[in-house]
Parts: structure tokens; sequence; C-alpha cells
């Protein structure tokens, strides 16, 4: 069988125009992200800076209230019960959210509709293109790097629609979510790019659909988590210099005053890491079972199979951080993004610079 023949030229060039063509929604999408953030109103900027500079009232007791207590003796004592009032202490870092990208007023609030339904349509134009690139060899589009990278951009995009379908207030995502998009698609079209092939028979098997696509899905969420984990720590950094009383910049005020609280971003990235954790766990399993299948051994210390499982670890040191009160907040945060940046490793440094068992397919 001439396996050149079996590939549909046709649809491969459709798939590279739709891949094109969504690059360019997301650009737009991108400037309506930006419009949100420059235009959207700043009048509710300022909640944190007033929550965590406003000092401690000297006493507890704001007024009044006179109860009549009868005596034995017949007489009346009027005693003042007081009132409570609940004030903000000045470094309990308990602040309220930040009202998001556009600040809540209705111009920006506008742009970041629009900058949504602009990344719907990028995403349903680059879902298409993944498609057809699938239907133009009839197989699992993840057989390259190039495939890899136009797979895990639409998957991202999917976690984050589907976090707002599902009513999660994360609107400060859509900005850098955006970016990383153009620039992962960027570097698939250029650097990375391969002609619609058919796979090497050591790919044939039902594991490519499992195994792969998972851990597309896993790295795509570990992004969403690492994305929040950053943020994170620049909030945290602005949060605690107010507390101290500094006075940050106009330009820091105005972006990270949009951000929700550390302690929220906080929690976001610590429960959506948690949530994927034990799906990279089956990942790996899962590529053992393969590597059993395919290599006759179940785990061979391959650079691709090492790195996984220095993910794995990296994670797992975050979570029990994360869970220990001790490590909690900026520590654990810096150890959440190394174990980003060792999934990245082991997704671009190991196809590209490494050679093992899982190079058979190039770039």
């Amino acid at each position: 069988m001439n396996l050149a023949a079996a590939t549909n030229e046709n649809l491969a060039h459709i798939s590279n125009v739709l891949i094109y063509s969504s690059m360019a929604v997301y650009l737009l999408a991108f400037f309506a992200h930006m419009a949100e953030w420059v235009f959207g109103s700043r009048s509710k900027v300022g909640r944190t800076a007033a929550a965590l500079t406003q000092k401690p009232t000297a006493q507890a007791a704001a007024g009044s209230v006179k109860v009549q207590v009868k005596e034995k003796n017949g007489g009346t004592a009027v005693l003042e019960r007081p009132s409570v009032v609940t004030r903000a202490v000045s470094g309990t870092r308990d602040v309220p959210d930040g009202p998001g990208a556009s600040g809540g007023d209705e111009q920006g609030d506008l742009y970041g509709r629009i900058a949504v339904s602009l990344t719907v349509l990028a995403f349903l134009v680059e879902a298409s293109g993944v498609l057809t690139r699938a239907l133009s060899v009839q197989r699992a589009p993840w057989g390259n790097m190039y495939e890899f990278n136009i797979t895990f951009s639409t998957v991202a995009v999917a976690v984050y629609l589907g976090l707002m379908l599902a009513k999660k207030n994360i609107g400060w995502l859509g900005l850098p979510l955006v970016t990383t998009v153009l620039l992962d698609l960027g570097l698939a079209v250029t650097v990375l790019y391969t002609a619609s092939d058919q796979l090497v028979p050591a790919l044939h098997s039902y594991w490519l659909y499992i195994h792969v696509s998972t851990a597309i899905f896993c790295g795509a969420v570990f992004y969403v988590g690492a994305v929040s984990t950053l943020l994170y720590l620049f909030r945290d950094a602005y949060e605690s210099k107010l507390a101290n009383g500094g006075k940050p910049g106009k330009f820091a005020a105005s972006v990270l005053e949009r951000l929700p609280a550390a302690a929220s971003l906080d929690k976001f990235s610590y429960r959506v890491n948690a949530a994927v954790f034990p799906l990279w766990t089956f990942t790996i399993i899962a590529g053992a079972i393969w590597a059993g299948d395919a290599w006759g051994r179940y785990w061979g210390w391959d650079p691709k199979e090492t790195w996984s499982f220095i993910t794995w670890v990296a994670y797992a040191c975050y979570l029990h951080a994360r869970a220990t009160a001790g490590w909690k907040g900026r520590k654990a945060a810096y150890l959440a993004l190394i174990a980003f940046g060792c999934w990245l490793f082991n997704y671009y440094g190991v196809n590209i610079f490494v050679t093992g068992k899982h190079s058979y397919a190039g770039v």
C-alpha cells in the first residue's frame, strides 16, 4: 500500500487554511481583550487598598443600646450593651476579589463579551482545522509536534470556555490565554510544521487515542493552573505592599486590582491542579502499558518516561506542600511553577533536543 497516496491533500490544505484563519480571529480576540483592560472603567479600582489600609477601631463599640434591668429593691439600673461594628483590620489580608478585567462598567463588559465571542469563533475554526487534519490521514491528529501543538491549544481554549460555561468567574484568564495560543500556533506553523502524513508502525495502536489525548488534556489544565499561580504571585506581592504601607505604581494598581484576590487565585490554582493530577497519573500508567505492548517492557527510563515521572513527582510535591500549613502560599506556588516547567520541558525539550524511543515522529 502506498502510504503517501492515503493522504488527502485537499483536506490537509483546508486544515492549514483553517489554522491560519483561527490565528486571525484569535488576534482580533486579543485586541478585544486589550480594549477590555485598557478602556474598562476603573471606578471600582481601589477596594483592595481600602481593605488593607483601613485602621482598626480603638473601641469595639460605636454606640450603645440601653437596657433596663429591675433590681430586687424595686429600683431600675440602666446598662449599656455595645453594638457590634465590623471593620477591616490592617494585615488580615482578607480582601475582596477584583472586579475583573472590565472593571464592572458597561463599556468594559461590552469589550469583554466581544472578546469571548471572538474566542469562541476562533476555537470553532481551530477545532475544524484539527478535525480536517485528522480526516486527511484518517487517524488521531497528534502524530507529531505540529499536530500536538494545534490540538493542545484547542483543548486549552476548550477548558477555558468550559469553565466559563460552568459560571466560573475567570474572565481575567482570557488575555493571557489568547496571547499564549497565538504564540503556540505561531510556533506550530513555522518551526514545528510537518506535512500531513501517515504514522510510523510503532504508533498504530488504540493507546494513541487514550494515552496522548489524556496527556494533552492534562497539559491544558496544568497550563490554566500555571497561569493562575503566576498571577497569584503578582497579586500577592501587590497586596503585601499595600498591607505594609507601600504605594504601588499606577499601572500595577490598575492591572492587579482587576484580578481576583490572591487567596482566590491560590485556591483556584490548587483545585485545578489537584483535580487533574489523578488523570496525569493514569496517563503515565497508560503510557507504560503501551510501552509493554510496543517494546516488550513497561518502563525503560526513556527520556520521555523519565520527565513524565519527574513532572508527576513535582506536582505530587506541590500538592503535598499546599496541604501542609507551613508551605502554603508563595512557597507552594513556586513548586507549582517548577512542576509546570517540567511538563513544558517534557513537551518541547525532550521531543526537540533529546533522542530516545519517543523520537520516531521527528518534530
